[in-house]
């Protein structure tokens, strides 16, 4: 049974954002700072990404452990009451999750996802460089040179006139 009346529940539950959580600001601040530039929760894109980085072709999700089923995560866990609510409900956002990654991917975007958890003070330096890195990676990966074959002739070193024969002038 829950100890909240249903109005304290529904305002608990109102004041729950879905734009501008603290996760999400803490990655946007660092991108920036780091001279990342993007665009957030682009209104075009499948599944409405938190960040958008054009020039990466990439996505990041910032995801809460909570709402989005982080499994093997010691902040994820099913609330006691209303368990069948809260497990399909969870099963529902997984699986949304998991088509709107899809159609990105086929869009040719790369999707990256950061869980709150990995945003706790102890892993969020390493997380936040290894996002940094990720986003260098892709960036390199999809500049890199592209070799190309050049002809083995000696034919197109030479030269469109024909050679001038020079003579020195004696001295007299």
């Amino acid at each position: 049974m829950d100890k909240l009346t249903k109005e304290q529940r529904h305002r608990n539950m109102a004041a729950i954002r879905g734009k501008d959580t603290k996760p999400e600001i803490l990655v946007r601040k660092f991108l920036f700072n780091r001279g990342f530039r993007y665009r957030i929760n682009h209104p075009r894109l499948p599944g409405h990404p938190d960040l958008v980085l054009r020039k990466y072709r990439t996505v990041i999700f910032v995801n809460g452990c909570f709402w989005h089923g982080h499994e093997n995560c010691k902040y994820f866990r099913l609330p006691k009451t209303n368990i069948d609510f809260w497990s399909n409900k969870i099963k529902r956002n997984k699986e949304r999750d998991k088509k709107e990654q899809c159609q990105l991917a086929a869009m040719g975007w790369h999707c990256i996802t950061v869980w709150e958890c990995q945003l706790k003070p102890k892993v969020r330096e390493q997380t936040l460089e290894s996002l940094a890195y990720t986003l260098n990676h892709i960036f390199l990966e999809d500049r890199k040179l592209r070799t190309y074959e050049q002809p083995n002739t000696t034919d197109s070193l030479m030269a469109a006139e024909p050679e001038a024969v020079y003579e020195r002038k004696s001295q007299e």
